[in-house]
């Protein structure tokens, strides 16, 4: 049953916010993150409604506050790769979807530009082919975004590499490497942009046929597993010989009495585990929250609360691609 409470973010808490403003409870901003404010709010109406006083919105709350019963956060109507990648993309820019899909960085590496949630750039060339095809496919969306600054990016668009990078670094601060407005929040509206998103989606298509390559060799056939390998992919790239043997011999630990959800979850925390550390030193331990989230449904990443199956409809249920395999 979803549930929402500090930590959570995304369109239902934006939901939330608004009825308890409505109400009186709520003073604060809509921006669908439930922080402090948001929890103390509820934690009125539910006083007032001689509710349990825990500052959780379940099944309870939501019915006392809406009159319908619960429902199903809205992405998990979206392809596994989809929630996979925005679930990553939460991870590596803090902000739940849609902010994470327009991450944003300047040109502080020397790439121009880095946008989206796998941070394709100009330099290398990966994020041109995103801004085209948006352009292709949806270009009355995108004029209507950009107005008198859309000409600007379509002859953008045709120009050499070099030209495209040496306009990116005129609008952006040459120390501070941040982008300069309108351009700054034209792209993160852009990035909002569910057409975009899905373009994002599709471009990391192939990442996503990887781990699930990978979940295919480690034995993993629930949609966490896909999220785990998936999120390996972004953060650490792969999974050495070594590491790998070591995974495989930690398997032949595993208690065979388990039942098939609980022998999941073990090999997915052995693998957690064992590639959090061969990661350098410093990131040992980020990387290894990362991936005991995935392996286990919920952590605290970076001082947020996550849950998989409520904020990112990713559950321990077998994926479509998966398939069961015997310990």
């Amino acid at each position: 049953m979803p549930f929402y409470r500090r930590g959570s973010k995304g369109p239902e808490v934006e939901r939330i916010q608004t009825r308890l403003k409505e109400l009186g409870y709520y003073l604060g901003p809509v921006d669908g993150d439930f922080g402090g404010g948001t929890e103390s709010a509820v934690k009125s109406f539910q006083k007032a409604k001689r509710l349990e006083t825990d500052g959780v919105v379940g099944e309870e709350s939501w019915k006392r506050l809406f009159a319908e019963a619960i429902p199903p956060p809205a992405i998990g109507q979206k392809s596994l790769a989809y929630r996979c990648l925005a679930l990553t993309g939460a991870f590596e820019t803090n902000s739940a979807p849609p902010d994470c899909f327009a991450g944003l960085s300047g040109d502080f590496d020397g790439q121009g530009i880095s946008f989206g949630v796998l941070q394709w750039n100009l330099g290398q060339g990966s994020l041109q082919p995103l801004l085209i095809e948006m352009n292709r496919d949806y270009a009355p969306l995108l004029r209507d975004l950009l107005h008198d600054h859309y000409p600007l990016l379509v002859t953008f668009l045709k120009a050499t590499r070099d030209e495209q990078l040496a306009w990116a670094r005129s609008i952006q601060d040459p120390n501070r490497k941040t982008l300069f407005e309108p351009w700054r929040g034209l792209l993160k509206a852009l990035g909002r942009m569910p057409e975009f998103q899905e373009i994002e989606a599709a471009h990391a298509e192939t990442l996503f046929q990887s781990a699930q390559k990978l979940c295919r060799a480690y034995q993993l056939g629930s949609e966490r597993g896909a999220a785990l390998m998936f999120d390996i992919l972004v953060q650490n790239g792969s999974i050495s010989n070594l590491v790998r043997a070591q995974i495989l011999h930690d398997y032949e630990k595993i208690d065979p009495g388990l039942d098939e959800a609980a022998a999941e979850v073990a090999r997915m925390t052995i693998i957690a585990n064992r590639r959090a550390e061969a990661a350098a030193p410093s990131w040992v331990e980020d990387v290894r929250a990362r991936k005991l989230c995935c392996a286990q449904g919920e952590g605290r990443i970076h001082g947020t609360e996550i849950a998989l199956e409520t904020q990112y409809g990713i559950g321990l249920r077998q994926r479509a691609e998966g398939v069961r395999r015997s310990r």
